[in-house]
Parts: C-alpha cells; structure tokens; sequence
C-alpha cells in the first residue's frame, strides 16, 4: 500500500474501499472482504445509509482501529452550523467509533450557501480531536477559494469525480497548487466506456492486467487518493493489486489523451439536493 501525507500531517492510503450504493446488510460483507484484501481506508457517507454495516465490519476485524482509516460525509440537508454537529455525532455512533479520520462537506449545495459556516463546524470537532482531519467533496475551484479565505483550516482533500474521460485538470492544478490533495470517486467510470476504450485495453494487455487495474494505477500516478467501490470480493482483490507494475510516461500520456471532460454524475453548481 501506499501512503499520502495530508496537509496537516496526517498519513492516509493512497487507494480505499468506497462502499456508494452498497446495501446496509451487504456492507458488512464487503468491508470485511476489503480489510481482509489489504484495505485500510474505507469511504462511507451518512447518505448512503450503510455506516451501521461499516461500522460492524470495522469492529468485527482484528485489525486496530489506529490502523485503520474511516471517512464519512455531511449531507446536504444538514449542513449548517449546529446541524453539522449533531450530523456528526449521530455518524459516529452508527460507526460505533470514538472519532473519525476524515470527515467531508458531501456537496456544495451552492444555492444554499451553507457550506462555510459548515466547514467552520467541521473545524470546531477538528479543534477537538473528534476528527483527525476535514475535506470537501465536489467542491469547484470558486467553492474551494471561499473556503481558503473565509476559514481557518485549509482542507486536506477535495474528493470529486475523475476518470480517464473527466480527468479535471485545471481543478487538480488548483488543488495541487494549495496543498489539497484529489480523491477521485467513481474512479472507472462506474465500469463504463473507459474500460472498453482501445487505448486502456492495449495497455492491460501489454502489462497483463485488467482495465481497471490500469485505470487505478493511472489514477495513483497523477497522485491522486482513490477509492474503487464493489461487492464482489474477487473483484476487491483485483482493485488492490496494482502496486506490482508501472506505466510508462509515454502510456500515461496515452491515457490523459482520452479525456473528454464527461460526467457521469451530476455538475457541483447545478447539484442543489436536500
């Protein structure tokens, strides 16, 4: 596994276990699958309604809870202040844990205008050691200045979509030029046309692994954090394989060509969700 160092110090692994659309009862399956392959970093949000079954899995593991990494997110309606909170707590007891690594703002919710006073919140548990570190995700680069000038504490990492055909270059240079680090979610393009594309599968071939493992190991040498999400353990196994080859520059220039600036989910400013 690899490590990145946050901003604030804080160690974190460069590739996690995302557990988006996974069923609360099937949860506790899947993370356990993850911590048994390798994982140490797991990526749940109180939205997706499966933080309980992250949490039973965590507990049920021999692994220590310091060597294990737990993200978990704010939802849009309850953003503000005091309800960013009481968010939080009600988070951490269906995780059944005494803090949490990484806690991030879901979405901007621009219409809304509540995402400062949120992430001042978000300072509030970080001052008092409830958090080891806060983010943002879907955050744009206007989003993201407000927060650098407006707050105290910088965010260690803008978790947002990115793939070989929405590889967000200008919003990663932004990032990389403040210290915040990217963690891509939907990282293969939720298993659609990425993975069919020419150029990813003549790469897998020449290298003798699978799309998805070339797409992950792309993705790890833009330095960005990652976190591919499934069910199947075959499948968990196969995501965290990727520390035993290297691309080219050459092959990494082959796949940035492939951008085509396309989302999958829906656009940061347009995305108003309560």
């Amino acid at each position: 596994m690899n490590f990145v160092t946050l901003n604030n110090g804080l160690k974190m692994p460069q590739l996690g276990f995302g557990v988006w659309q996974v069923k609360d009862d099937e949860a506790t399956a899947a993370v356990t699958a993850a911590i048994e392959a390798g994982y140490r970093s797991i990526d749940t949000a109180m939205i997706y309604g499966n933080e309980e079954g992250v949490g039973k899995a965590i507990k049920e593991s021999n692994v220590p809870r310091e060597e294990l990494f737990i993200t978990t997110k704010v939802w849009n309606s309850d953003q503000g202040y005091e309800s960013t909170i009481q968010a939080f707590d009600l988070s951490l007891e269906k995780l059944g844990l005494d803090y949490i690594d990484l806690y991030l703002i879901h979405w901007p919710t621009p219409e809304y205008d509540t995402y400062v006073e949120t992430f001042k919140a978000m300072e509030k548990l970080y001052h008092e050691g409830k958090v080891k570190a806060i983010g943002v995700c879907n955050f744009e680069i206007e989003h993201l200045e407000r927060l650098l000038n407006e707050c105290e504490v910088k965010p260690v990492l803008n978790q947002i979509e990115c793939h070989p055909y929405l590889a967000q270059n200008e919003l990663k240079e932004f990032c990389a030029k403040h210290d915040i680090f990217v963690e891509a979610w939907s990282p293969l393009d939720q298993g659609g046309e990425v993975l069919q594309d020419d150029v990813i599968i003549n790469l897998a071939e020449s290298h003798r692994k699978t799309p998805a493992q070339v797409v992950l190991r792309w993705h790890l040498q833009n330095n960005s954090i990652v976190i591919p999400k499934s069910v199947t353990p075959s499948r968990i196994q196969e995501n965290i394989d990727v520390f035993d080859f290297e691309l080219s520059s050459q092959e990494m220039d082959q796949i940035n060509g492939i951008n085509r600036n396309r989302r999958k989910g829906p656009n940061p400013n347009d995305f108003n969700k309560r």
